[in-house]
């Protein structure tokens, strides 16, 4: 009751009641509430009931944890969107008979299309399975239906897409793009049957059905610098010490799995992307252990880091090696711009053994280490020089340069 009409009286009579119903619920003890329902605190609100309500189940994996992992390669099947159907209908109005057919044609189903997304480094967030959207079914007086939306797919640039083992598509750019599925075209109402010896058709065809495709897509890292080492030669720690990449370390070979991509920051606001391939082994070009995985992300890369371990006996055939394999890969493969980085300088045996490295290769080593951070300065002013002279040559030749 309002406010105003409350009296003493009232509150009174409230009271009796509250105090009848105790009484009933003492003579009755089977329809007392447990204990624990009486201490439970009320909610003022309806968020706590509808978080008890909840049910239990396994939480969905937010985007971040999804695309955490490094993905290189992902088969997809791709359907484009189906066609609508055409529509059998005549037309219908007062006091004229014979209005004749008005069946409108279905919608085109829309495409699926691969585009490159300069924002997206990894096939992780690519599905297994991509479905067109459909076209609307054809409507009475001549209206048609409306086209499926075109489907894109953001994929890396440096994607490889092909089909049956033969390439179809390069995207290397920012922007481009490849139609991975196309969509079936609209069926045609009775007004599309409309002739001369037929003026009132009843014929109408069906949409068809969207294009169906399994492509594989292969991802090749396109970095500026590649870092290129046989197993445990320091290159996670090395693209750890000179920027946020964070890979897995250890004393172990192999310790990598996946090429990481760490951002070494300049003056300017100049990045330079560095790609940690994984360790490579003699023998990869026959691809043994994993080596034709790790070897197509060099390719794209602008200039390389040759990472030999200083404190193994002889590492300039480490150098040597590496090269035979590149070259045994793709030709002319290891003629790319490239610099020489000997790494665990730190060690006694490492520094005894770092003028004969010199005098056996006959060119310029930097000689470093990751763990201590010792003449870290000289490589970040080496792979300056290595970017500067990269962006020089491609502006040179009309074309722009890769911009992290």
């Amino acid at each position: 009751m309002p406010v105003r009409h409350f009296s003493a009286s009232s509150w009174t009579m409230l009271e009796g009641a509250m105090g009848a119903l105790s009484t009933q619920a003492s003579l009755k003890p089977h329809r007392l509430l447990p204990q624990k329902a009486l201490l439970r605190p009320l909610s003022t609100g309806c968020a706590d009931f509808t978080k008890h309500q909840e049910p239990r189940g396994k939480k969905p994996l937010s985007e971040k944890k999804l695309k955490k992992h490094f993905v290189d390669h992902r088969r997809v099947i791709v359907r484009g969107g189906g066609g609508g159907s055409g529509m059998s209908c005549f037309h219908s109005e007062p006091r004229k008979e014979f209005g004749g057919p008005d069946g409108g044609d279905g919608g085109s189903g829309g495409h699926v299309i691969l585009k490159v997304d300069p924002q997206v480094k990894s096939l992780s967030s690519v599905l297994s399975q991509y479905q067109g959207f459909s076209g609307e079914d054809g409507g009475s007086k001549n209206c048609s239906g409306r086209g499926g939306a075109v489907l894109y797919i953001q994929v890396p640039a440096g994607t490889l897409v092909k089909e049956g083992g033969e390439i179809v598509a390069d995207l290397s750019c920012p922007g481009d793009e490849y139609i991975a599925a196309l969509g079936g075209a609209g069926g045609k109402g009775n007004r599309f049957f409309l002739a001369n010896d037929n003026r009132a058709p009843v014929t109408c065809s069906p949409g068809e059905p969207g294009q169906e495709r399994v492509l594989h897509l292969e991802l090749k890292t396109v970095a500026h610098a590649g870092m290129v080492g046989f197993p445990n030669a320091g290159k996670s720690s090395l693209l750890r010490a000179i920027s946020n990449a964070k890979p897995a370390v250890a004393s172990y070979p192999f310790t990598t799995l996946n090429p990481h991509v760490g951002i070494v920051h300049y003056a300017g606001h100049q990045q330079v992307a560095v790609a940690d391939i994984p360790g490579i082994i003699r023998g990869a070009h026959q691809n043994r252990g994993l080596g034709l995985s790790f070897l197509r992300h060099i390719e794209r890369c602008r200039f390389l880091l040759f990472v030999v371990d200083l404190s193994l006996p002889e590492p300039w055939t480490q150098f040597e090696h590496l090269k035979y394999e590149l070259e045994k890969y793709e030709e002319g493969l290891s003629e790319k711009p490239h610099t020489i980085v000997a790494n665990k300088i730190d060690l006694p045996q490492a520094r005894a053994i770092l003028p004969r490295l010199r005098a056996q290769l006959g060119q310029e080593v930097i000689a470093l280490s990751a763990l201590t951070g010792e003449n870290l300065e000289q490589l970040l002013l080496h792979l300056k020089v290595l970017y500067d002279a990269y962006v020089e040559a491609e502006l040179g030749q009309g074309r722009q340069p890769l911009r992290w």
